[in-house]
């Protein structure tokens, strides 16, 4: 019987954690809150009865301890120190040119992630196990508050595996969800309660909380985003790092990623900015970082913060508004966008009267209704977006929204994307993703059509003469009818079949970005168009031949190869070829000289201070002839080229004992009849 019982509190322990990490971690619970509950209570109750097999890294736990008296100050081992702040996206460039001066050119790569608005913490695990939460404090001494740290959701008890390191000190933030903060200040409402201001006061209360039953009520979570002090680190930068606290089961700040220079990672971080909306908490920026934690200690700190970050932070302005309708858009690729229609309220100057809910799933997690005051916050330059709901002020005559089944347009049953959150108009003749994909077809991004704009396609639609993207092309036949037509004068007229036939002639890359192939923007175009010369090369490919193209890969290699080889794609490539449109021209190559080029099939990574080339120099030379400039060492690559003051890079292919070149050897290389070992 003894046995028994204590196999079935392992195995609830076991199942409680794996629940915890799925809710957490993966962001995929497998059971609802009711049956999470139900498990709990049952190893409460087994542990109650069975006081002899407690444990201090059980689940229960989690749900708090006895009142304490107090909370002792303790010192940092590494400083909790500020982050220098920006509010330009112009000083970027000025930190990223004070940072190589500092390093003396050395190659920086750069990670960037949001900045949460939440409450600094410290966790420090001590043979894998959780051992001390401090908060900042002043930056060298914070609170230590370990029996409300161990109540924080997703903060491990217990690392995962095997490879941690002896002692790990994790940073991040602890914070309240903008759906668990709604859901708390509506309880307070019922209670007659004062509701709290907002998260982050919330979640700094709770963590002062004497009472871990307390502190456990507020549901507070905890994103990790940096290191503090650790013995032996396996890891050398800031993404490794970062997929190894994964790994543990610490969760981790979303979507970071590094990339090898400042214009790449704010490229990526102008799509973390737009995509804030997916986030259900509250963030009030971005953090750059260099990547490499070798670079990090070079740079060093100053009394107030490290050299090798920044924040780029923007100012938030809110308003609580009214939600008096709900509608669904239909855009060029059939999703079905939900849209509030608010009372209007100004925000940073502007008046606001309509915000996105983007998909089915933001607007099941807002669980926003009509007639709902919400939260609308408008940061920097980017649209405003629904924070949450003010449930608390509820009064019983909110109506729910029901997503539609069929477009709201054509009236086709509406598909969900595979493995995907939008779901679509599968119509490409519905009369919305018409007007959608023919203004984008017309635009400066695409085809860039002068003199056909958004008025002028609603007009040729309703009169039936456009039917679809290469009735564009046809116009010049109905010229009689462009005249009938508000606001279009011979002149007009003239002004826009000449535009259609300027763009006949436009290059192939802007005719694919214009055809409004999923996943297929301008730069992927660009690469397509380059690679394959024309539209039937292009269409000649098989999914794996698109897919091992540099920057494709298989997502947009299957539309791609889809569109193309689709009834479809087919008679609007054949339309556009009889009238003339340019498909391009195939590259030629020759495969023999192909490979008797002398860096045919190599991949090469660049690091440190070149003396006879500028970088961009020996990319060039490098896909002259033949090779691939790489980014990142890895044991695929075939050579380093190391300059003066080569950094990590050098280092790791040296690990992985990758040939290393120096920019003599490169040139005898380039210059040699076959490649040689060097």
């Amino acid at each position: 019987m003894t046995a028994q019982i204590k196999s079935e509190i392992d195995q609830l322990r076991s199942e409680l954690e794996r629940h915890n990490r799925l809710y957490y971690i993966d962001a995929h619970p497998e059971v609802t809150d009711r049956e999470f509950d139900r498990l709990l209570k049952r190893l409460e109750q087994l542990e109650q009865q069975h006081p002899e097999y407690d444990s201090p890294d059980s689940p229960s736990r989690k749900v708090g301890g006895e009142p304490i008296a107090g909370f002792e100050s303790v010192e940092h081992r590494v400083p909790m120190l500020s982050v220098d702040n920006i509010f330009e996206e112009a000083e970027l460039a000025e930190f990223d040119n004070r940072l190589k001066k500092l390093l003396d050119g050395s190659d920086i790569e750069y990670s960037v992630e949001y900045k949460l608005d939440g409450v600094a913490l410290a966790l420090l695990y001590e043979n894998g196990r959780l051992v001390q939460g401090v908060t900042r404090g002043d930056g060298r001494r914070g609170d230590d508050i370990t029996s409300n740290a161990r109540t924080i959701g997703g903060v491990p008890l217990h690392l995962y595996g095997e490879k941690f390191p002896p002692v790990l000190e994790v940073r991040g933030e602890a914070l309240i969800s903008n759906s668990d903060f709604a859901h708390i200040r509506a309880e307070q409402e019922k209670r007659g309660e004062q509701p709290f201001a907002n998260p982050r006061n919330a979640t700094a209360g709770a963590l002062k909380l004497l009472d871990p039953k307390q502190c456990a009520a507020r549901k507070i979570r905890f994103y990790a985003h940096g290191l503090g002090y650790v013995e032996n680190a396996p890891f050398e930068t800031h993404t490794e790092y970062i997929e190894s606290l994964k790994a543990w089961g610490v969760p981790v700040s979303p979507q970071i990623a590094a990339f090898p220079s400042m214009p790449d990672t704010l490229e990526y971080a102008h799509g973390l900015m737009y995509d804030r909306h997916t986030l259900d908490f509250e963030v009030d920026g971005l953090v750059f970082k260099v990547n490499q934690i070798g670079l990090r200690d070079q740079l060093g700190e100053t009394s107030k913060s490290p050299r090798w970050l920044i924040a780029y932070k923007w100012e938030k302005y809110e308003a609580v508004t009214t939600v008096e309708e709900i509608t669904v858009q239909v855009g060029k690729t059939g999703a079905l966008t939900p849209v509030a229609h608010l009372t209007p309220v100004e925000i940073a100057g502007s008046t606001v009267s309509r915000a996105s809910l983007h998909n089915r799933d933001e607007l099941d997690r807002l669980a926003v209704k009509i007639g709902d005051s919400i939260v609308v916050e408008k940061a920097g330059k980017i649209i405003p977006h629904v924070v949450r709901v003010e449930e608390h002020k509820r009064k019983g005559t909110e109506q729910p929204f029901h997503f539609p089944e069929h477009c709201p347009v054509c009236n086709t049953q509406a598909v969900q994307d595979e493995d995907g959150v939008y779901i679509r108009c599968p119509n490409i003749n519905c009369p919305a993703r018409l007007r959608e994909t023919l203004r984008f077809f017309a635009s400066r991004s695409a085809m860039d059509i002068e003199g056909l704009g958004i008025k002028l396609v609603e007009q040729l639609l309703e009169a039936k003469i456009l039917t679809c993207i290469d009735d564009i092309f046809r116009l010049r036949e109905k010229k009689e009818q462009l005249l009938e037509l508000e606001r279009m004068g011979e002149r007009s007229v003239e002004k826009l079949l000449a535009g259609i036939e300027q763009s006949k002639s436009r290059p192939l890359w802007r005719l694919l970005t214009g055809l409004n192939i999923r996943h297929v923007g301008t730069r992927n175009a660009q690469v397509l168009s380059d690679c394959f010369g024309s539209i039937d090369e292009i269409a000649k490919q098989s999914e794996e031949e698109l897919a091992d193209v540099d920057e494709i890969g298989p997502v947009i290699a299957k539309s791609v190869h889809s569109f193309l080889n689709s009834e479809i794609g087919n008679k609007t490539v054949d339309a556009l070829r009889s009238l003339g449109v340019n498909l391009g021209q195939p590259v030629e190559k020759s495969e023999s000289e192909d490979q008797q080029k002398p860096l045919a099939g190599k991949t090469i990574v660049i690091t440190g201070t070149l003396t006879k080339f500028t970088r961009d120099e020996v990319k060039e030379m490098i896909r002259e002839h033949g090779g691939k400039a790489a980014s990142s060492v890895s044991q695929k690559t075939d050579y380093v080229l190391a300059g003066e003051k080569a950094g990590s890079k050098l280092t790791k292919a040296q690990n992985l004992g990758v040939p290393v070149l120096s920019e003599d050897d490169f040139l005898q290389l380039v210059n040699s009849d076959e490649t040689t070992e060097i």
